[in-house]
């Protein structure tokens, strides 16, 4: 397989950019001119000695905003481990550097646009969860590396890649257009990685959890929900979980994402916004688009759908039921499991329920087994497809259950595990396993929903508790807010990131100046002054009780009212997202 560079050196001067390899025994250098953005292949010599230089860990991409192009890399990187001898890496610094010497050329609204679209692509630096590897593949699973072609193995990394879970493939396009750039650059995935060294019976075992979230519908909570015409679904996440012993290698893969039509769920300040099913599109084509890529990919589906049977969920139940019925594919299974209904008063055993009703089909899917000689054993014939509404918190206490249940069967195979032994009587193992996959759950949770995952109390420990509750309470809090006041921003962040937006330098201005209606401004400050009225009116009573109660009911009123206003039109008060406007938008 090519590899891609390692580490580098970033010589900056008026005119160029030299970003230097300084690998053993290499000498290539990549020139970028600030002027014309051209890149080229030159030597170290080539670089001027007057060269301000500084050492970077690899390059983003490129990115042009009002202000011209701008080269993204990583300043910073965290050793996750070591994968079959490869070491995995996660980006935990960036630094973004304009290619223009100065910005004077701007006039002052150019200026707040780039101000602003800098901030976006801050934003999405700044969340957690972007890893990468110079000499191994992190987008594809060990089974889809196990069956290619010569030809694929000798593939640069940016060639081979699957492009659904390259974050910064947008910015390297300019990279993947030059074939002898690509040692200089390297895909970056976006979503969560745990690789940890355990020991039952006295053998050390490499255990791995690998989350890698599709780019394609990306973006937050409420603004991206169901699919797009090409299929591809929101919060789709492929979890992989990887054991490596005595050359022997297992993994178990599952997925997750939206359910798989069109609905959307736009916030308007309810704390639940009501699920709108599309009645203008014909579902069933994205529909089928979805589960026969999903079929050609993993083979055999079982969607297992852990929404509520009752509500406002219900009708999206029941479409899905429907609409797995209408497809009659005899390779897609639908199971509807009513967690919240299922595990109400604190039954979380009640689980075991869903277990064991798909433990035949789990069997007959198997897992991915490699033997130390790389002889393939056992392929895995299928996955869980699981999914709620958001697809985070009931949906990944389900998928550690199944990860176990396929982990108890792995370990035996390698020969970790004697005969009858049981994964959860291992107490120093089950606090890693449960702890990675929490720590799994609040990254997906924290990169679509802005918080950390809910119920991960149970993940953690196998029982829900009252402190769990409490954090449950107080990051829905969180997510209210975040949801209804800052997620128009983050989804723009990820639109323009991902090069579903593109920035026209020449364009006179950028949608994001949205001038407000009146009542933006006008109704929450009579909201304010009424309640304040209302307040200070209980407190300095006047000269009799009905003159107080009057002025404690007019201001009373009055707040009542002005809030009720606003709830009605709630999505005016929203901080909507100004730069797409199409379908994830409907």
């Amino acid at each position: 397989m090519a590899t891609a560079y390692e580490s580098f050196k970033l010589h900056t001067t008026p005119e160029k950019f030299y970003i230097e390899a300084c690998d053993d025994g290499a000498n290539d250098v990549l020139a970028i001119d600030r002027v014309s953005t051209e890149m080229t292949l030159t030597v170290k010599k080539d670089v001027p000695p007057s060269a301000v230089t500084k050492p970077i860990c690899g390059i983003m991409g490129t990115m042009r905003l009002v202000a011209g192009m701008y080269l993204i890399v990583i300043t910073k990187k965290k050793k996750i481990g070591d994968l079959f001898g490869h070491a995995v890496w996660k980006a935990t610094d960036f630094d973004i550097i304009s290619y223009k010497k100065t910005v004077l050329h701007l006039t002052d609204n150019q200026m707040q646009d780039n101000k602003s679209f800098l901030a976006m692509i801050n934003n999405v630096l700044n969340t957690d969860g972007f890893y990468f590897s110079t000499n191994y593949d992190l987008t594809h699973t060990l089974q889809r590396l196990s069956n290619t072609s010569p030809e694929f193995q000798e593939m640069s990394l940016l060639e081979r890649a699957d492009q659904r879970f390259v974050w910064n493939g947008h910015l390297l396009r300019e990279f993947t257009a030059q074939p002898e750039l690509h040692k200089f650059a390297f895909p970056v995935l976006h979503g969560f990685i745990a690789m940890k060294s355990c020991c039952i019976n006295g053998k050390i075992f490499d255990w791995v959890i690998i989350s890698r979230r599709s780019c394609f519908r990306a973006g937050v909570r409420y603004y991206v929900r169901g699919i797009d015409s090409e299929g591809h679904a929101a919060n789709f996440v492929e979890t992989e979980q990887i054991v490596q012993y005595n050359g022997g290698k297992a993994s178990f893969v599952q997925t997750r994402g939206s359910m798989p039509f069109f609905w959307s769920q736009r916030p308007n300040l309810k704390y639940k916004p009501k699920p709108q099913i599309s009645k203008t599109t014909n579902h069933l084509d994205g529909f089928q688009r979805h589960f026969d890529s999903q079929i050609i990919i993993y083979g055999k589906q079982v969607i297992l759908n852990l929404v509520n049977q009752k509500g406002s969920e219900k009708p999206l139940e029941q479409a899905f039921a429907k609409m797995v019925s209408n497809l009659g594919n005899g390779m897609v299974k639908y199971i509807a499991f009513d967690f919240h209904k299922e595990c109400s008063r604190m039954r979380w055993e009640r689980l075991q329920i869903l277990v064991d009703m798909v433990a035949e089909m789990q069997d007959e899917f198997g897992y991915f087994l490699v033997d130390s000689d790389g002889k393939v054993l056992v392929q895995q014939e299928g996955t869980f497809r699981s999914n709620c509404m958001d697809c985070l918190d009931r949906t990944n206490v389900i998928q550690s259950l199944l990860a176990r249940r396929s982990l108890q069967s792995q370990l035996q195979r390698l020969g970790v595990l004697h005969v009858g032994q049981r994964i959860d009587e291992q107490a120093d193992f089950e606090k890693i396993y449960k702890n990675a996959w929490a720590d799994n759950a609040n990254a997906c949770a924290k990169q679509y929903a802005g918080t950390g995952a809910l119920k991960t109390d149970f993940t953690r420990t196998g029982k829900r508790t009252q402190w769990g509750l409490v954090m449950d309470g107080w990051n829905s809090m969180i997510r209210y807010y975040k949801n209804n006041f800052s997620d128009g921003f983050r989804q723009d962040s990820i639109d323009l990131f991902l090069g579903n937006y593109a920035v026209d330098e020449a364009e006179g201005s950028a949608p994001l100046h949205v001038q407000k209606d009146w009542k933006f401004l006008t109704l929450p400050i009579i909201m304010v002054v009424a309640f304040s009225m209302c307040i200070i009116c209980l407190l300095m009573a006047g000269d009799t009780w009905t003159e107080t109660l009057a002025y404690v009911l007019f201001w009373g009123t009055a707040s009542v009212g002005t809030a009720a206003i606003i709830l009605f039109n709630g999505k005016e008060f929203v901080d909507a997202p100004k730069l797409v406007q199409k379908e994830k938008m409907d």
